[in-house]
C-alpha cells in the first residue's frame, strides 16, 4: 500500500460519516497520523477503529463557530506538533426545495452550515502551516454549484471556491496549497447522525427525487460515484504527488463539471 503520507499530520474535519470517515480510513492506509475532528460523538468510534493502524485523536467540536475551528488547530498542534494537511469536509445541505420556500432561517443555517466551517478552519489552521514554511489544503466543495432545490448550499460552496482560490493566490509563493474538490452525487451509508431531523412530507420527498434526478442527468457516467473515488481525488491533492497544483477546483461528478 502506498505511503504518501508517512510522518505527515492529517486534520480531517467532518470525520464521523460519509467522505470524511473513508478519507480518515484511506489516509490512516498510508501512513498518515490524524487529527479527526466532528461534531458527532461518532468520530471517536472513527478513531478508535483507526488506532491499531496509526496515531489518531478525535475531538468534538461546532466548526460553525471560530472557537471551535481554533480549538481543533490547537488540538493538533498540541498532539503532534505540526499540521500537514487540512481536509475541510464539513457541509452539506440540510433542506432541498426551491429557493422561494426556505425562511430567512433555513438560509442562515445553510450558509453556517456548508461556508462557516472551511473559513474558520483555514484562518485557524494557516498561521500553524505559514510558520513552517509548508501546508496543503484541500476543502470539499460540490457540484450544486449550479443545481436545483439547493439554492443557499450552493451558495455558500461558491463562497468555498471563492476562498480556494483567494487562499491559493496569498500563499503560493509561502508553500501552501490550496485547492478544492467538487463531488457530484455520493453513494455513502444511511447517516447516523441526519442533517435535517424533521420528518420529510410528500412534498419533500418530490422535491429531494429532482435533484437525484438532476444529479445522475447531468452526470455524463449517468451514476453517483462512490466513497473511495471522492477519497482518491481528495488524497491526491493534498499529496506531494499534486505539489505544482493550487488554486484549482476538481469536479469529482462523473463528467458534470458543476
Amino acid at each position: 500500500m502506498s505511503a504518501r503520507f508517512e510522518g505527515q499530520v492529517l486534520l480531517i474535519t467532518g470525520a464521523a460519516q460519509g467522505i470524511g470517515r473513508r478519507v480518515a480510513e484511506r489516509a490512516a492506509g498510508e501512513g498518515a497520523r490524524l487529527l479527526l475532528v466532528d461534531r458527532a460523538d461518532l468520530v471517536h468510534e472513527v478513531a478508535a477503529s483507526l488506532a491499531p493502524q496509526t496515531e489518531v485523536h478525535a475531538i468534538t467540536a461546532d466548526l460553525e463557530q471560530p472557537a471551535g475551528a481554533q480549538r481543533a488547530a490547537e488540538a493538533a498542534q498540541r498532539y503532534f506538533g505540526r499540521i500537514d494537511v487540512l481536509v475541510n469536509n464539513v457541509g452539506g445541505t440540510i433542506w432541498t426545495k426551491p429557493y422561494e420556500h426556505y425562511s430567512v432561517d433555513e438560509i442562515e443555517a445553510e450558509i453556517r452550515r456548508s461556508l462557516f466551517p472551511t473559513l474558520w478552519c483555514c484562518h485557524a489552521v494557516l498561521p500553524c502551516m505559514l510558520a513552517q514554511g509548508k501546508g496543503a489544503i484541500v476543502n470539499v466543495s460540490s457540484i450544486a454549484t449550479r443545481g436545483i432545490n439547493r439554492a443557499p448550499y450552493g451558495a455558500a460552496k461558491g463562497g468555498v471556491n471563492a476562498l480556494t482560490a483567494c487562499l491559493a493566490f496569498e500563499n503560493a509563493e509561502r508553500g501552501i496549497r490550496v485547492n478544492a474538490v467538487a463531488p457530484g452525487g455520493t453513494e455513502a451509508p444511511p447517516r447516523r447522525v441526519p442533517r435535517n431531523t424533521n420528518t420529510l412530507g410528500e412534498q419533500d420527498r418530490i422535491w429531494y427525487q429532482q435533484i437525484v434526478d438532476q444529479t445522475v442527468q447531468s452526470s455524463l457516467m449517468k451514476r453517483y460515484g462512490t466513497l473511495d473515488e471522492q477519497a482518491s481525488a481528495i488524497l491526491f491533492l493534498a499529496s506531494d504527488e499534486a505539489s505544482y497544483i493550487t488554486g484549482s477546483v476538481l469536479p469529482v461528478g462523473g463528467g458534470d463539471q458543476g
